[in-house]
């Protein structure tokens, strides 16, 4: 069976910037308050007529054409999102109609903010198996339209965008010794903690955590997390050139990359402070930038990780394209 790798990344964001003044005139906080817990300093908010599906394109289209494939060479497309307010056609059909896809197979995955890295296991296992040549793999969302505005908790955090990477096959044999650009995935959930994120009643939804209780599971748990897929690659932490993870928190996410054993030099992404919280699409979002800046260089070892509303999980070293 064939490897797998991502042939390209791409990612798009709204235009309009938020800044933490901009949220002291909605809600009791101010930017020193919101900097010193969540690092955030400003997040983007779509427009109002702009869509899921609007974003996965733009993001899609921009990795599409880095992979210098055509439409007709995609045979699977698969957008990870939970803010999508159509649910059929999926978005992943809407995007597949938009960029003339001819014929592939296009299905939503929600699995809250760990939906990229899901999403991407799934189309790396499908790939591989040859179910597809090409995947078109997509993190998408408009978290402003399921934001509680008045919730301080939780309105200083979201916002919106889209990343996306192509995975394509990677031909070899085990004598070539050649590194699959997309390892082995490490996921799972915890369904005793779902509580802790969710999204509930889908025709009126707003965004709601356990804020301290999503920062004490990550903190225990991501560090073993990440050690797991590394050891599925066959790699040491200090082996990573770089580590994105969600982009929930950046106090949160140094404090748990803080128990790992990494090189001092490795590139860890803090996408958040200038994107804030874009749930799926936070991974797909940080990495593309990191590559389009040249910060991680081709064929760059990479720990991708995420987690979310499920309790669920899911990491994998990858490649830089």
């Amino acid at each position: 069976m064939p490897g797998t790798r991502i042939a390209a990344l791409g990612h798009y964001q709204p235009e309009r910037v938020l800044t933490n003044d901009d949220l002291a005139e909605l809600v009791e906080t101010n930017d020193a308050w919101i900097r010193q817990r969540t690092g955030i300093a400003t997040r983007r908010i779509a427009a109002e007529d702009e869509t899921v599906a609007d974003m996965a394109t733009a993001a899609a289209g921009k990795a599409l054409a880095a992979a210098g494939l055509a439409p007709w060479d995609i045979g699977m497309v698969v957008v990870a999102t939970c803010s999508a307010r159509d649910r059929c056609p999926s978005t992943a059909a809407q995007v597949a109609r938009r960029l003339e896809i001819p014929s592939p197979v296009a299905y939503d995955l929600n699995n809250g903010c760990a939906g990229f890295c899901t999403a991407l296991a799934s189309a790396s296992h499908s790939v591989a198996a040859g179910a597809a040549r090409h995947a078109l793999v997509i993190g998408a969302e408009k978290m402003s339209d399921i934001t509680d505005w008045s919730d301080r908790s939780t309105c200083i955090l979201l916002a919106d965008g889209a990343g996306a990477a192509v995975v394509s096959a990677q031909p070899h044999s085990a004598a070539d010794g050649e590194q699959d650009g997309i390892g082995p995935v490490e996921w799972g959930s915890d369904p005793s903690r779902g509580d802790m994120v969710r999204l509930l009643d889908a025709w009126q939804p707003r965004f709601a955590q356990e804020g301290p209780a999503v920062f004490r599971w990550a903190t225990a748990e991501l560090p073993a997390l990440a050690r797991r897929a590394c050891e599925r690659a066959g790699l040491a932490p200090s082996d990573l050139a770089g580590v994105v993870t969600h982009q929930a928190n950046l106090r949160l996410i140094e404090a748990a990359l803080g128990r790992l054993d990494l090189a001092e030099d490795v590139v860890i992404a803090r996408d958040v402070v200038d994107s804030g919280n874009t749930s799926a699409a936070s991974v797909p979002l940080a990495l593309s930038k990191l590559v389009e800046r040249r910060e991680l260089e081709p064929g760059a070892p990479v720990l991708l990780l995420s987690f979310g509303g499920g309790m669920s999980w899911a990491g994998q070293v990858v490649r830089c394209p």
